[in-house]
């Protein structure tokens, strides 16, 4: 899915309340040799080293999980306690505030005088309508909206049917985390920014999307299944088969939910490794693959890259 966190915003309408998870504060950063693998994955976590002692840990998330999908691998434990911040796609509480879920409902509305059936293929409007009949909704708050919001309506939707909630993604059990221990966070990203990356969307675009999200919910279960174990694993070729599949069938909606950001954040990242800072960066895993992905982009600008388990020297 080429969603990025600001489908966590949607959560807040159609998933469960958030619930506050307890963390226990560290009392000191243990040795290395407590962040060693325990067989349940080595994890998407890639170390990037910069001059000056600069460092990235760069923590592929995914937004939305279970509560069986805990504990994460132990690198992600690694990355937070060797590093001085965290830098998310959004500002810590930036996807959680009532005006945010407002501005996104205003934005996702057509005018009274049109609605998603008249603005979509014929096609489409059908499977909207099995869909909604399927998980007993009533298709008429669905022709409200426009095809983006619906887009991530049924995403949300179904997750939560799997057992996924936002509250359980990699980056809010990090951002919750570092708030109670004390340590700074920043975002990559605005707000702003991630509500117009939709509401700018050309109608084409916006049906695109709607389309692709059609074919994902058919199958979400299985491929939602594929996609943890893989990033688990730490597993970049099989993330990338299974994830790129419909971001080449739309390349425009690729290059703007995923390669345009990326470059957009180079710059920044590279500053922070300049600086010498130790800095825990967590974006959507699919932020990593292919030749414009983070991972391949630093290496490209001359930084030694290796994966967690490649990494000794702590």
């Amino acid at each position: 899915m080429l969603i990025p966190r600001l489908v966590l915003a949607l959560a807040l309408i159609v998933c469960a309340v958030a619930c506050e998870r307890e963390e226990k504060k560290a009392d000191g950063k243990p040795d290395s040799a407590a962040f060693v693998s325990d067989g349940a994955g080595d994890g998407s976590v890639w170390v990037v080293d910069g001059p000056n002692g600069g460092r990235l840990f760069l923590c592929g998330t995914i937004h939305i999980l279970r509560e069986k999908d805990y504990p994460l691998a132990p690198a992600y434990e690694a990355a937070y306690m060797y590093s001085n911040k965290l830098v998310l796609e959004l500002p810590p509480g930036a996807a959680s505030g009532p005006e945010l879920t407002s501005r996104m409902s205003q934005l996702g509305l057509y005018s009274a005088d049109t609605s998603l059936e008249a603005n979509v293929s014929k096609e489409t409007w059908e499977g909207v309508k099995k869909w909604t009949a399927k998980r007993g909704l009533e298709v008429s708050s669905m022709n409200r909206f426009r095809p983006w919001f619906v887009a991530l309506l049924m995403t949300n939707v179904e997750y939560a049917n799997l057992g996924a909630k936002a509250e359980m993604g990699v980056d809010t059990h990090f951002e919750q985390r570092a708030k109670k221990d004390g340590k700074p966070a920043e975002g990559l990203e605005t707000v702003e920014f991630q509500i117009q990356l939709f509401a700018s969307l050309s109608d084409k675009q916006q049906r695109e999307l709607l389309e692709q999200t059609l074919i994902e919910v058919s199958h979400v279960a299985e491929e939602y299944e594929k996609i943890v174990r893989a990033w688990k694993q730490g597993d970049l070729a099989a993330l990338s088969e299974m994830m790129l599949q419909e971001a080449e069938r739309y390349a425009d909606l690729n290059e703007l939910f995923v390669t345009a950001r990326n470059l957009s954040w180079m710059d920044r990242l590279e500053q922070m490794l300049k600086n010498g800072e130790k800095v825990m960066v967590l974006t959507g895993t699919l932020h990593f693959i292919s030749d414009t992905g983070l991972i391949e982009l630093m290496r490209k600008r001359g930084h030694r890259v290796r994966h967690y388990r490649e990494v000794t020297d702590f």
